[in-house]
């Protein structure tokens, strides 16, 4: 079985991960993962942060204009640890339902 990824697991860094997997590589910028995660930003910005130390996520920031902007996009080994642990998740959904 798969083991479970101690960065990911946490609820609010798994829905990170989550919204930056369905973005196909294509980066989300701050507020709107902030809507989609209904994260404050000190909390989605201090979550954000651990998943960049562990190479899971790149964050870049330029301006549009005179206003600054911060984007998040996985990284392949992001991408790679995020599908190891869905795996680690299905398995245990499905040992729990053989065992039902």
């Amino acid at each position: 079985m798969a083991t479970s990824d101690d960065v990911i697991h946490q609820p609010l860094r798994l829905k990170i991960m989550a919204a930056l997997s369905a973005e196909k590589g294509q980066p989300l910028d701050f507020p709107r993962l902030k809507a989609i995660t209904q994260a404050t930003d000190g909390n989605l910005g201090s979550h954000l942060t651990t998943l960049e130390k562990a190479g899971y996520v790149a964050i870049e920031k330029d301006f549009v204009g005179k206003r600054p902007r911060t984007q998040a996009k996985l990284t392949p080994e992001g991408r790679k640890a995020f599908r190891a642990h869905v795996e680690y998740l299905r398995a245990v959904v499905e040992a729990a339902d053989e065992e039902a």
